[in-house]
Protein backbone atom coordinates (compact mmCIF):
# COMPACT_ATOMS: atom_id res chain seq x y z
CA UNK A 1 0.00 0.00 0.00
CA UNK A 2 1.07 3.44 -0.76
CA UNK A 3 1.26 6.34 0.94
CA UNK A 4 -1.92 7.90 -0.24
CA UNK A 5 -3.80 4.79 0.27
CA UNK A 6 -1.89 4.46 4.21
CA UNK A 7 -3.21 7.76 5.14
CA UNK A 8 -6.42 7.22 3.49
CA UNK A 9 -6.64 4.64 5.91
CA UNK A 10 -6.10 6.57 8.84
CA UNK A 11 -8.20 9.23 7.79
CA UNK A 12 -11.08 6.22 7.72
CA UNK A 13 -10.24 5.08 11.16
CA UNK A 14 -10.57 8.76 12.72
CA UNK A 15 -13.86 9.13 10.70
CA UNK A 16 -15.19 5.90 12.32
CA UNK A 17 -14.05 7.06 15.45
CA UNK A 18 -15.75 9.99 15.49
CA UNK A 19 -19.18 9.36 14.02
CA UNK A 20 -20.10 5.83 14.90
CA UNK A 21 -21.34 4.59 18.12
CA UNK A 22 -18.67 1.35 18.77
CA UNK A 23 -18.02 -0.44 21.64
CA UNK A 24 -14.91 0.14 23.35
CA UNK A 25 -13.33 -3.10 21.66
CA UNK A 26 -14.21 -2.07 17.91
CA UNK A 27 -12.86 1.43 19.25
CA UNK A 28 -9.87 0.06 20.25
CA UNK A 29 -9.43 -2.52 16.78
CA UNK A 30 -10.38 0.51 14.49
CA UNK A 31 -7.90 2.80 16.65
CA UNK A 32 -4.89 0.07 16.34
CA UNK A 33 -5.16 -0.07 12.32
CA UNK A 34 -5.22 3.42 11.78
CA UNK A 35 -1.86 3.68 13.99
CA UNK A 36 -0.66 0.96 11.49
CA UNK A 37 -2.06 3.30 8.67
CA UNK A 38 0.17 6.29 10.33
CA UNK A 39 3.14 4.32 11.12
CA UNK A 40 3.27 2.66 7.43
CA UNK A 41 2.56 6.06 5.63
CA UNK A 42 5.18 7.37 7.77
CA UNK A 43 7.69 5.34 6.79
CA UNK A 44 6.80 5.59 2.96
CA UNK A 45 7.39 9.14 3.37
CA UNK A 46 11.10 8.65 5.67
CA UNK A 47 12.46 6.59 2.48
CA UNK A 48 10.79 9.05 0.12
CA UNK A 49 13.08 11.78 2.10
CA UNK A 50 15.84 9.21 1.82
CA UNK A 51 15.74 8.92 -1.76
CA UNK A 52 15.44 12.83 -2.44
CA UNK A 53 18.65 13.36 -0.13
CA UNK A 54 20.19 10.81 -2.37
CA UNK A 55 19.73 12.57 -5.41
CA UNK A 56 20.75 15.55 -3.91
CA UNK A 57 24.11 14.41 -3.15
Amino acid sequence: MNFEANLKKANEALTKLNEEELSLEESVKIYKMGLQSIEKARLELEKAKLEVEKVDE
